[in-house]
């Protein structure tokens, strides 16, 4: 009977510890995130209960395995797998700690800071803190699981022996990787781009989505996504329109007749821009850039608070101009101007005017009458 018991109780205790434990300090977080509503804290760490519960019932269940007399010729290997699964409890613990403790900070600074800029650019840093956190906690858990096994040590002082052979094999197999991971970190500390920029890359326009240590992720406006290397950002040139403020200048050209009425265009550049939402009211123009002899320039001037409003404004003036110019001053668009060539006569062989019958156009006919192209 007390064969029964003891691991009963050994078990049976650990996991109604584990799960008082996990309910006193869920209370006391709640109470405190109720307490402290200025930080969100207390209630991303709530997030930990699971693993904290997992961390401290390996932690009993290793301890006192020994009291329940079960399987005693596997004790060793038990215990190992006790000490794993606590190492792995331990990890997971620390990056959900760790995670509530970076999405706390970028929380209370994205609520307290009103510049869309500097929250973009903690945020990105936030992100890859996160990552390099997650990762070297991953790594020291994965080593340490291992060193747990006997044979792994034999194996860790071999490779030590010949470590000068391996770093410079390793260096050379990762130097694009460890490129890219110097890159992200560049990128996360040298404020070049951020999570939710505008930017221009290859010709292509989007927005930044993701950025992790290795690439980067663009959504374009078609919602298409271009994955690149994070390196490539640090080593070509690229236009970043959220940079310095998301405000834009958009231009609109127009070519057209030499007899468009210019100041009444420029009038009607402004009813169109008060009636759209998307311009922020900021700057408007409509000046004659350039001209041919056939047409002339116009270059209309809009602005909008960023990318997307100012690519709105641009297509409604574009279009709301147009329509306007065909109904009322259609002689303002462009138009190809023809006129009939006079009949010239040249000198026959004999020097006397020849004047030899093309047809009943006549000599010197070129196919164009009354000023219409044939």
């Amino acid at each position: 009977m007390e064969d029964v018991l003891r691991p009963v109780l050994v078990f049976g205790g650990s996991v109604a510890v584990t799960v008082v434990i996990g309910w006193i300090v869920d209370v006391i977080l709640r109470r405190t995130d109720a307490r402290h509503p200025e930080t969100p804290l207390w209630g991303l760490l709530r997030r930990c209960r699971v693993p904290l519960q997992f961390v401290l019932c390996a932690a009993l269940v290793r301890s006192s395995y020994d009291q329940t007399h079960i399987a005693t010729s596997h004790r060793e290997g038990i215990a190992q797998i006790l000490t794993i699964v606590l190492i792995g409890a331990t990890a997971w613990l620390l990056i959900r700690i760790s995670a509530a403790i970076v999405e706390s900070a970028y929380s209370k600074y994205a609520t307290g800071t009103r510049d869309a800029a500097r929250v973009r650019r903690v945020r990105t840093q936030v992100t890859l803190i996160q990552r390099v956190v997650t990762a070297v906690v991953g790594v020291l858990g994965i080593a340490l699981m291992l060193l747990t096994f006997p044979a792994m040590k034999t194996l860790g002082a071999s490779m030590l022996a010949s470590a000068g052979l391996l770093g410079i094999v390793a260096g050379i197999a990762a130097q694009s990787a460890l490129g890219n991971l110097f890159a992200g970190l560049q990128i996360a500390f040298g404020d070049m781009v951020r999570i939710g920029d505008t930017v221009v890359v290859d010709g292509e326009w989007g927005t930044v989505e993701e950025i992790t240590l290795t690439f980067l992720t663009v959504k374009t406006w078609d919602e298409r996504r271009f994955t690149m290397p994070v390196s490539y950002f640090t080593s070509q040139p690229f236009e970043n329109w959220s940079r310095g403020g998301p405000q834009m200048t958009g231009t609109v050209f127009f070519h057209l007749d030499h007899a468009a009425p210019v100041g009444l265009m420029r009038e009607r550049l402004h009813e169109i821009v008060q009636e759209c939402p998307a311009w922020d009211g900021r700057d408007w123009s409509l000046v004659v850039t350039d001209s041919t002899p056939t047409t002339m320039e116009v270059r209309a001037l809009v602005t909008a608070r960023d990318a997307d409003a100012v690519w709105a404004v641009r297509c409604e003036v574009r279009e709301r101009m147009l329509a306007w110019l065909r109904e009322e001053h259609p002689y303002a668009l462009p138009r190809i101007v023809t006129a009939t060539v006079q009949e010239t006569y040249g000198p026959g062989p004999d020097g006397a005017e020849d004047k030899k019958d093309h047809g009943e156009g006549g000599p010197g006919r070129t196919g164009r009458e009354d000023g219409v192209l044939r």
